[in-house]
């Protein structure tokens, strides 16, 4: 599966912002895709999934209720709808398929990212 997150950007604390997250390959449809956050010198952690039919979503405590996560299967793409955005928000943002509950496998292979910075 290949991963080309999009969508980051400069945003002011308690601003919005929408990622979104184009998947390739032929079982990606099948697949629950989730969102992973690498804050600068801390480990990447998990942030956001939903399952393959889109029925199902899981939240990291961190953003419950402050983000979204949706898909669109037709077109192989998952998005993360943030609102009230903090500091401690800020990160580079990375789409994941598969995902197992709150985690990837081993050797999954990460996307480019994209970047979320929220001033203060």
């Amino acid at each position: 599966v290949q991963l080309q997150a999009s969508g980051g950007g400069l945003v002011q604390a308690g601003g919005s912002l929408r990622l979104s997250c184009v998947a390739s390959g032929r079982t990606v449809g099948y697949f629950s895709m989730g969102w992973f956050r690498q804050a600068p010198g801390k480990a990447r952690e998990f942030v956001a999934a939903i399952t393959s039919s889109g029925g199902t979503t899981y939240y990291a405590d961190s953003v419950k209720g402050r983000f979204t996560i949706s898909r669109d299967v037709a077109k192989n793409t998952v998005y993360l709808q943030m609102s009230s955005l903090k500091p401690e928000d800020t990160a580079v943002y990375y789409c994941a398929a598969p995902v197992t509950g709150r985690s990837v496998p081993s050797d999954h292979r990460w996307g480019q990212g994209t970047l979320v910075t929220v001033s203060s």
